[in-house]
């Protein structure tokens, strides 16, 4: 049995020796060291053995098993570091190669339009404000000089959440709220940028749209204030040859009120099928901040003075990229967005 013994751990050394991969090192240890292996199958032969001879073959057997079991973690460690340098061979990388690119996102219309609007206003010395878009009645309508009987309440079709609360029809509110902020310093020059909601859906309205509100408050400002901000500010954005015109109209909250034209961007002014052959495009609505909203903010109406303005980003993204339907704005086809 001594010399069965010293055979099988020859034959494993060998084994273990020749074994080109881990699952051929387990198959070794299965076969010599399982519990059906041939290691173990001798052991159970000890029973026939004499008390003389059990313990020397018992230190032979455990002599094998430990040389066994030694050369198979040894073994394993090499051949896993093999496997490892081996691996990082096939997976290597040459951090020298350019690396794949990323297709580069872009800004969207609104965004840029948006952005360009800030800019302008900001070198003129504006601040940009930001309120709420789930408003107050009080803030949306009542300081806004519209009681909750005017009739002008009915040109804005509004999302009341409750019968105080309402996603805001304009930007307007932050108006409202800066005045009631800064009062009584002077001067305020504010834009509101931001999401307003009405119910309207169709190729020239959408449930939400975007809005850029102006205010300007000091002692002394006049008409001609808001008309030379206007008109500078459409020669910017839709060039040096733009021409606007004033056209006296109604909002609760100014007064005199105006809404503002610019000449046609498509024909330069000489009648097309998109000014409907009148040379001009309506673009916003303006006037001068009426008494009773400074009186409501905390301002003296007979010592300051101010004008306010309100426009609609996507109304001058479709201006001035040519865009005849609204909805595309909304819709994130790329094959629309990548032209910008």
């Amino acid at each position: 049995m001594e010399e069965k013994l010293r055979k099988i751990g020859a034959e494993a050394s060998k084994a273990l020796a020749e074994a080109g991969g881990l699952e051929e090192l387990n198959d070794i240890r299965v076969r010599y060291l399982g519990k059906k292996g041939e290691l173990t199958q001798v052991l159970r032969g000890m029973g026939a053995l004499s008390a003389d001879e059990r313990p020397l073959i018992g230190q032979i057997a455990n002599e094998v098993r430990a040389s066994i079991e030694k050369e198979l973690a040894s073994r394993t460690i090499m051949l896993k570091d093999l496997a490892k340098e081996q691996r990082l061979k096939d997976e290597g990388i040459d951090v020298t190669l350019p690396g794949t690119p990323l297709p580069r996102g872009g800004k969207h219309p609104l965004t840029i339009v948006t952005e360009e609007i800030q800019e302008f206003f900001l070198g003129l010395g504006y601040s940009i404000a930001e309120g709420p878009e789930i408003e107050t009645d009080y803030y949306n309508f009542e300081a806004l000089n519209l009681p909750k009987d005017h009739p002008a309440r009915d040109m804005q079709d509004t999302f009341f959440i409750t019968a105080e609360t309402l996603l805001r029809t304009q930007t307007s509110s932050v108006q409202v709220r800066t005045m009631e902020k800064t009062t009584p310093e002077l001067p305020v020059k504010i834009i509101a940028p931001g999401r307003v909601y009405r119910r309207d859906d169709d190729a020239t309205h959408s449930p939400m749209f975007n809005q850029v509100e102006g205010l300007a408050i000091d002692r002394r400002i006049t008409f001609s204030d808001l008309k030379g901000t206007l008109d500078l500010f459409m020669r910017e954005v839709f060039g040096p040859k733009t021409k606007t015109r004033f056209r006296p109209s109604y909002f609760p909250f100014t007064e005199p009120s105006a809404e503002v034209d610019i000449s046609c961007v498509m024909c330069g002014g000489k009648g097309c099928r998109v000014c409907s052959h009148t040379g001009w495009l309506e673009i916003l609505g303006s006037g001068m901040v009426h008494p009773r909203v400074l009186e409501v903010s905390g301002y003296n109406s007979e010592q300051v003075t101010g004008f306010a303005f309100g426009l609609g980003v996507e109304r001058i993204a479709m201006l001035k990229y040519g865009i005849d339907d609204l909805r595309v704005l909304f819709e994130n086809d790329l094959r629309f967005l990548q032209q910008f």
